[in-house]
């Protein structure tokens, strides 16, 4: 079936998040590149990229440190600079050619608030604690599909992560599309899961080029 909607995951698909994985890294107070290196690490290993805390604070508590970081004024943001400079002309393009555009990762909602700032061209911009629910929970991509007003196979969902968006977007019917870029798009090989993306992209001007290229009906991947 043609693809309808297309959807972008958030981090690494959309935004670059180098800098605020260095705003944490000041946070501990230990250098940028070694906790590059550890969360490198955690993620090869396959656990939970949150533990990577526990290497540098023993019972660290993710949520009470964000919200230590708002009372300081240090609080998570995002702007236009953390943007991938193919995000807008494929975004762009894709609203051209007749798609139904959506933005839903697990972001909290105060990154929901930055990220409907940057004034994106989507139909759709959710988050994690919009829906109620995160990956890799299929609750999450059934409201995906809900959202989108039209069957699974209709769908396409573009992430970096095997794990989180691969996995259970195939799961609950829905192709799928790995750009390999961010930690989990570099490190985690798509040989090593049973469950293989539709689509692997080095960049999104390679998805324009998937769907609104030579072929103007848009056959289904």
């Amino acid at each position: 079936m043609p693809i309808r909607a297309v959807w972008f995951d958030v981090g690494e698909a959309l935004i670059d998040e180098t800098r605020e994985y260095g705003t944490w890294a000041d946070w501990l107070g230990v250098p940028r590149h070694t906790f590059s290196a550890v969360f490198g690490a955690v993620i090869a290993r396959g656990e939970d990229y949150r533990s990577v805390f526990q290497h540098f604070r023993p019972g660290f508590d993710l949520a009470k440190e964000r919200q230590a970081r708002l009372e300081a004024g240090q609080g998570e943001y995002l702007n236009a600079l953390d943007l991938y400079a193919d995000v807008r002309r494929c975004l762009t393009s894709l609203q051209r050619a007749a798609f139904f555009v959506g933005v839903a990762g697990n972001q909290t909602e105060r990154a929901g608030r930055f990220i409907r700032e940057l004034n994106l061209p989507a139909d759709v911009i959710a988050t994690s604690d919009d829906w109620g629910v995160a990956k890799p929970d299929l609750a999450f991509f059934t409201k995906l599909i809900e959202v989108s007003q039209c069957s699974p196979a209709e769908i396409l969902y573009v992430g970096d992560r095997l794990d989180n968006d691969i996995s259970p977007a195939s799961a609950s019917g829905i192709k799928t599309a790995l750009i390999c870029r961010g930690p989990w798009g570099k490190i985690l090989s798509a040989d090593s899961f049973e469950v293989k993306p539709d689509l692997i992209l080095d960049n999104l001007d390679e998805l324009v080029g998937a769907l609104c290229g030579a072929d103007p009906s848009r056959n289904g991947l």
